[in-house]
């Protein structure tokens, strides 16, 4: 008897046991819930269920007509062909302060949750170590860091060009006497690489500012007002006349590595006379191999950003955008978001002492 007691109480005791953690699995379950609702329904909205019906903005830091402009406005045209739920695309215009404007309201104002990508000029992956745009006073209310790139559709390596009937045959003649080289402005490469190349190579480029466009220091080589220039190298190959009679010269390249159409044009970082100057000439050059940075504003939901990095990259291959990159002049040489992202880390291990000489020669 006292035996069937105490087996009764025991049985009593593990039933109540097995009530209690029953019903603690459940409270937790209950609680765990609604996060578990909210991962699985953000995992949906990342895909096809988030983009259709939406529109996905493209905010251009520069005025409509430009090349930046442009660019965008093919990439809305076939990229959202290859987004879940097919959105619409629609580019926008907000120029001002060399791209400071477009991307302090990005970071700041813009939704996060994918609808909404800037394009920079692509002097932004330099803004953290060189403050280029913020130097004339402008503020920069962003952290790069925290953006997350898309891609860029393009590499815009620089060549330094002259006119057949010049008296330089080589980058050495560029040491041994004056030549001069047309620009648009101060602020553009076409001023700022001759005088980089002065600082780090030794030449002696007289760089006279004030044309409006390339084709117009195109048209001034031509009618011997300037020994020649520095462009694109896309803009240079687009004057078909000039590449099959040869009338103009590359004698000096800017990219990292030599252009393959290029390979006995030497780099200015080949014929740099040091390791600093390599460095700092390295540095600067990035920006080419991110010729149109499309960006994203910080906190978009980790799935939607690889949803538009592939899409982007799937775009780079859709017969529509090569047809319009072509007619715009360029080739489809596409850099993803991540290498876009590694160019910033990079310059992130650059010497300050390199930054400090590099930040002088473009003062």
């Amino acid at each position: 008897m006292k035996t069937f007691v105490a087996d009764g109480r025991r049985s009593l005791r593990l039933e109540a046991a097995r009530t209690w953690r029953w019903s603690a699995k459940a409270a937790i379950l209950s609680a765990l819930m609604p996060f578990v609702m909210s991962a699985s329904h953000a995992k949906a909205q990342s895909g096809t269920e988030f983009y259709k019906g939406k529109t996905l903005r493209i905010i251009v830091a520069t005025a409509p007509g430009a090349a930046y402009d442009f660019v965008a406005r093919a990439l809305a045209a076939s990229l959202g062909r290859h987004i879940p739920g097919a959105p619409g695309v629609t580019v926008e215009n907000m120029p001002g302060a060399g791209s400071l404007v477009m991307m302090n309201t990005l970071y700041n104002k813009q939704p996060r949750d994918g609808t909404v990508m800037g394009l920079p000029i692509n002097g932004i992956v330099l803004e953290p170590r060189l403050k280029m745009l913020t130097r004339e006073g402008g503020v920069a209310s962003f952290d790069l860091s925290k953006m997350a790139f898309i891609g860029s559709p393009t590499q815009q390596p620089q060549i330094l060009w002259v006119w057949h009937g010049s008296s330089f045959n080589n980058a050495a003649d560029l040491k041994t006497r004056k030549a001069i080289m047309g620009s648009t402005s101060f602020g553009a490469d076409n001023y700022i690489l001759p005088k980089l190349s002065n600082e780090f190579l030794g030449t002696t480029l007289e760089v006279v500012p004030g044309y409006n466009a390339v084709n117009d220091i195109f048209m001034a080589g031509e009618r011997g007002e300037v020994d020649g220039g520095t462009a694109n190298y896309s803009s240079l190959a687009g004057k078909s006349d000039w590449v099959a009679d040869h009338k103009a010269r590359v004698l000096l390249q800017f990219g990292t590595e030599r252009i393959a159409d290029l390979s006995d044009v030497p780099t200015a970082v080949e014929l740099a006379p040091d390791e600093e100057a390599r460095a700092a000439l390295r540095a600067y050059a990035l920006k080419f191999k991110s010729a149109y940075p499309f960006v994203l504003p910080p906190g978009v939901p980790g799935g939607r950003v690889e949803i538009l990095r592939k899409a982007f990259m799937e775009t780079m291959k859709d017969p529509q955008f090569v047809a319009d990159a072509q007619r715009l002049g360029f080739d489809v040489e596409p850099v993803s978001g991540e290498e876009i992202a590694g160019f910033i880390s990079q310059l992130d291990s650059v010497p300050q002492t390199v930054v400090d000489r590099l930040r002088k020669a473009l003062n």
